[in-house]
């Protein structure tokens, strides 16, 4: 079977140490015309083994003209798992799969709203909360179909961090997927952050100081104890009152925030570097 053959179902693998769920989980699934086969397994460590097995299964059908990297490849299309599991968990399952030359998309269906950070750290398309709702899954679907039309999921590896991360913001028990690069500055509320885009603000369950530790190298500084700004849309930088503030964009869209004195020093320092490095490149 080629799993790059986008005219054949779905093969799908469903995972979840209980049992209604995993029955519910695969009816649903399998009541979907768009899904071929639907597998199932009430735990990680049977999950790998039904993916090794069909693993082995696709390097034999491949024959000697398989091509590199058949006997990392398998003909399952996604895998649907629980996060909260005995044993191996499925972020540590994901990461596992990580570890494919080709691997299978995969899709989170979980009770608990407060891993969707750390699941599309590993490559998840989607993120499913229950109950599970059949547009939901749906949609993961067409994603997932969407993937299939595009290309095989390639493995991204650390090296590759200037990609565009995205960041999944639950709202009433949707998913919505917001670029890193739409993110105009972030604002701290407690032990979560606004994400302030041009289009509006979401509130993720994430501190200000995690995001900033992860997202210096992609230009976001900060500039005070609740803000983090993207350097790149920085416009102004002006005395006002007893303290330095920053201007974000133009026009209607423009914020102004305040900066703090112990972070200015680093502002001033990135932003006369940006310059230069921008000058230099003309």
């Amino acid at each position: 079977m080629d799993s790059n053959d986008t005219t054949r179902g779905l093969v799908v693998l469903a995972v979840d140490d209980e049992q209604p769920a995993l029955e519910e989980m695969a009816f649903l699934l399998d009541e979907d015309p768009r899904v071929a086969t639907v597998l199932k397994a009430g735990e990680s460590t049977e999950a790998l083994r039904i993916l090794n097995g069909r693993r082995a299964g696709a390097a034999a059908g491949a024959g000697a003209g398989g091509g590199a990297d058949v006997a990392e490849q398998t003909d399952i299309d996604a895998v649907f798992l629980d996060i909260r599991m005995p044993g191996l968990d499925g972020l540590e399952l994901a990461r596992v799969l990580q570890n494919m030359a080709v691997q299978p998309a995969i899709v989170f269906v979980t009770a608990h709203d407060d891993r969707a950070v750390d699941a599309y750290d590993v490559g998840a398309i989607d993120y499913l909360l229950k109950p599970l709702r059949t547009e939901r899954l749906s949609a993961a679907l067409d994603r997932i179909l969407s993937t299939r039309r595009s290309g095989p999921v390639e493995t991204v590896r650390e090296e590759t961090g200037g990609d565009d991360e995205v960041i999944p913001v639950e709202l009433a028990g949707t998913t919505k997927l917001v670029p890193r690069s739409a993110v105009r500055y972030v604002e701290a509320q407690g032990d979560y952050a606004r994400l302030h885009t041009t289009e509006g603000s979401h509130l993720v369950r994430i501190p200000l100081s995690v995001l900033e530790d992860r997202w210096r190298d992609a230009g976001f500084v900060r500039i005070h104890r609740s803000f983090l700004v993207a350097l790149p849309l920085v416009t102004e930088l002006r005395l006002a009152g007893s303290g330095y503030v920053v201007r974000i964009g133009s026009g209607p869209e423009t914020a102004e925030l305040p900066v703090s004195r112990r972070h200015t020093r680093e502002l001033k320092d990135r932003l006369v570097r940006a310059t230069k490095q921008a000058w230099s490149q003309r």
